[in-house]
């Protein structure tokens, strides 16, 4: 047997130290937990003193290789290694490895600097008496308050590892909707890029030489031959030393930029959002993957623990659209003040009449959590077929619009020569 020195939450919060035997590491973390209490260090006694004299070197070698990886604390992560680091994570403490030495295990082997540097930080925030979600918070450019606050759920029910399944579980299945929505996008960018380069090639360099052929011919141009000839001159015009097709693109891209200022204040925001609701074909992903995303975010906190207001103030900073934003605030005045969730929702008419009379059942079954995470399965679903069935029909729209823009240039610069040689066929 021997004694191990210990650092542990009580099911409060609280840091406790102290010293227990045991026959093993795994043992003494065990007699742990049995008592309630989350580990968050431990450490034979023994050894600990046998490290007495070396400690310091040990120490400030380590603070010299750590030096140039903690100038990247402090940015952003993609949300893909975030989720790889949660169920990594997970899987660690759930191993029976206190959270220190987890975190210790992940910095060792993670690749991207900035996430190595702030698990770093994490761990020398943990091993000098901070919560994991203390410590978290330190840092809410890679942590957001959903994943902070579900922490400190787990944290203080003493399920972190279970807490950190459901947040990996979470993120992977956001992150699988968002990639769907994303390639649904592309398709028709791509296609529209490739029409636009085509169409500036031929007005560029194409067309100038057929209209040299037509310039000395007496004969009238048809009209889309007149259009296209136009607008090539125009794109070659050069009053200001550079042709009228670079100030096209700088007045787009002006525009583009202008639009995403304006996009970021409230007003725009707000119109913006409301536009994305109300497309013909995609406002209905965007609903329903909003939905998705509402009813996954607070069944997902509601589950582990976090109070059903603060769940709802988190839900809704992470909402993705203001019009939702908006609707989860009205629900959560309405909770406030003691009423049901059902009222405030149906009054907004952004939900569905399935997922308001789910959470009707949920609310008076008890079974508010598992009826969320139930519509959002069901929406995520709604979401894959109807991005599969917007892609099917885009393919051929694109490549029948790319056909038309080509085929109307093609037309306009062949149908005066075929006129010409018709007429010199009948003389």
């Amino acid at each position: 047997m021997a004694n191990f020195q210990y650092s542990a939450l009580d099911p409060r919060g609280e840091q406790t130290t102290g010293t227990l035997a045991a026959a093993s590491e795994a043992e003494a973390i065990q007699q742990l937990r049995a008592k309630g209490l989350y580990p968050t260090q431990i450490s034979e006694e023994g050894k600990t003193k046998g490290k007495g004299k070396s400690a310091p070197a040990k120490t400030k070698g380590k603070t010299a290789a750590k030096s140039p990886a903690k100038g990247h604390v402090g940015g952003s992560i993609k949300p893909k290694s975030l989720m790889i680091f949660t169920r990594q994570l997970a899987t660690l403490i759930d191993s029976g490895l206190p959270l220190l030495r987890s975190l210790t295990v992940l910095e060792k082997q993670e690749p991207n600097l900035v996430l190595k540097a702030t698990v770093s930080a994490l761990a020398e925030n943990v091993q000098g008496g901070s919560t994991f979600s203390e410590s978290l918070a330190q840092h809410p450019k890679i942590f957001n308050k959903l994943y902070v606050n579900m922490v400190k759920a787990g944290e203080l029910g003493g399920v972190l590892e279970i807490v950190l399944n459901r947040l990996a579980e979470y993120q992977e299945k956001a992150q699988k909707l968002k990639n769907k929505i994303v390639s649904a996008m592309v398709y028709p960018v791509i296609v529209m890029f490739i029409a636009v380069a085509i169409l500036v090639f031929l007005m560029i360099f194409i067309v100038p030489k057929f209209k040299e052929m037509f310039t000395n011919t007496d004969s009238e141009l048809p009209l889309i031959s007149k259009i296209v000839f136009g607008m090539s001159e125009f794109f070659l015009a050069r009053p200001l030393f550079v042709p009228n097709v670079v100030f096209v693109f700088i007045i787009f891209g002006i525009g583009v930029f202008l639009f995403n200022i304006w996009g970021r204040t409230t007003g725009g925001r707000v119109v913006i959002d409301n536009l994305k609701l109300k497309m013909p074909v995609l406002g209905d992903i965007q609903r329903k993957s909003a939905v998705s995303r509402f009813s996954r975010t607070l069944g997902t906190l509601v589950t582990s623990g976090v109070p059903i207001l603060q769940a709802l103030n988190i839900t809704r900073d992470t909402a993705g659209n203001v019009v939702i934003s908006e609707a989860i605030e009205k629900v959560h005045e309405a909770v406030k003040e003691g009423e049901t969730i059902v009222t405030p929702l149906q009054a907004s008419g952004v939900f569905p009449n399935m997922v308001i009379s789910m959470v009707d059942v949920g609310e008076e079954t008890g079974q508010l959590p598992e009826m969320l995470l139930k519509v959002a399965d069901v929406y995520d679903d709604e979401v894959d077929n109807a991005v599969t069935a917007l892609t099917s029909i885009l393919e051929p729209i694109m490549i029948v619009i790319l056909a038309l823009i080509v085929g109307a240039v093609v037309f306009a610069l062949f149908l005066p020569l075929i006129k010409m040689i018709s007429t010199m066929g009948n003389q």
